[in-house]
């Protein structure tokens, strides 16, 4: 495995002097990646929402030699009520920076309608991660490829939902061109624990139609008192005595099963632990929905029969038997969320391609501090770099 390159030091945190409101690090902000240009590409969707990536370039990347190929592309794509921000944070060396370090000048980060940066996981909606397929990806790459041209080979890292809904993109081939894709948790056979198979059986029903809640909020510890959020608030801090941050508590409601479910609480920094509420979003409950359908069905399948949604398979991994992008199925140890998804995925797949796609289990971590762990410059991004560069060529 060859060795990263340095890494320049993280942007300090907390702030000597906290912002007013008790916030430590600005929210959206890009200062995690400071020796980069940064530019905001907004794009649409087909189905008519506003999208958007951030593209991060390192002003002085070196000179090309003679007429050698332009450098390749990385595409990053957060998971669900997550966004841009996980992968830019400025208390640790983040993902961006250490690839920009690295020898990939050129790193994209796709905001997906599963992004927190965007209101539409606040309203009841009907979307799945079909949709992502189907229109979100699609549309990103073409306006990623209307920028760096049809040269450059075009890479994916790719986290929780983000990296299921991308490889179901690259199974239905409304996405081409990748050159290779890491799929961090899960990707084409969703597992989860048995605690989580039961929330997802019973909570959004009981959500919806119980209590009328149209969604789930890790910030509700700092509604009015007494309201609903609140409440629902308190309640969970009870069977989470692991720690005083609410929202840490909330999120272990929200995903998986553990106290916590979502993360080691060693792995972390304070203020990454402290500022839960900002990194992650709301949700509503159709994901969820689709989520069970696949945990059920043991493997991606489509959730919609409509004609919308013709070109789209029924059966992703089944879709997915001649891929030709190589894929890095990787996951933490101590998976809470996911767990032993990733392996099925590697063997189904192995089966199907010997020798194309490889496994990698990180030992000490679980499922979201794989990318924002204190030191995951050293115990993960190694093993991405190396599975990038060996399909650099």
């Amino acid at each position: 495995m060859p060795t990263p390159g340095p890494s320049p030091a993280p942007h300090p945190a907390p702030r000597s002097a906290p912002i007013p409101g008790g916030r430590e690090i600005p929210l959206w902000t890009t200062a995690g990646v400071p020796d980069a240009e940064v530019s905001v590409h907004p794009f649409d969707t087909a189905d008519g929402l506003g999208l958007s990536m951030l593209r991060f370039r390192r002003r002085n990347p070196g000179p090309r030699t003679g007429s050698g190929p332009p450098p390749d592309v990385v595409l990053i794509v957060h998971g669900l009520t997550t966004s841009s921000d996980m992968f830019i944070m400025p208390e640790h060396v983040n993902l961006v920076t250490h690839l920009l370090d690295n020898g990939y000048p050129d790193v994209w980060t796709l905001d997906t309608r599963m992004s927190n940066r965007f209101p539409y996981d606040r309203i009841e909606h009907g979307w799945t991660m079909d949709d992502l397929a189907l229109y979100d990806f699609p549309a990103a790459l073409r306006v990623l490829r209307a920028e760096v041209g049809e040269e450059p080979r075009v890479h994916a890292v790719t986290h929780c939902l983000g990296a299921v809904s991308f490889t179901m993109a690259l199974a239905a081939r409304t996405v081409t061109g990748i050159t290779s894709c890491v799929a961090n948790s899960a990707a084409l056979t969703p597992r989860v624990p048995a605690w989580s198979a039961v929330k997802l059986a019973t909570f959004p029903a009981l959500a919806e139609y119980g209590i009328a809640l149209p969604y789930l909020d890790p910030t509700w510890a700092e509604n009015p008192r007494f309201t609903r959020g609140w409440l629902i608030s308190k309640l969970v801090d009870i069977v989470h005595p692991e720690c005083d941050v609410p929202a840490c508590h909330l999120l272990s409601l929200m995903w998986g099963s553990g106290w916590p479910a979502l993360y080691e609480h060693r792995n972390l920094l304070d203020v990454t632990h402290r500022r839960g509420g900002d990194l992650y979003g709301a949700t509503s409950f159709r994901y969820y929905r689709h989520v069970f359908r696949m945990v059920t069905a043991g493997r991606a399948v489509k959730y919609h029969r409509t004609p919308q949604y013709a070109e789209l398979p029924d059966d992703y991994l089944r879709a997915a038997a001649d891929l030709e992008t190589p894929l890095l199925l990787m996951t933490g140890e101590h998976n809470h969320v996911f767990d032993g998804g990733n392996q099925v995925c590697f063997e189904r797949l192995e089966h199907a391609s010997p020798g194309l796609h490889e496994l990698a289990v990180i030992p000490g971590y679980g499922h979201q501090d794989v990318f924002m762990g204190r030191n995951v410059h050293r115990d993960v991004f190694p093993t991405v770099l190396d599975f990038l560069k060996r399909h650099s060529g």
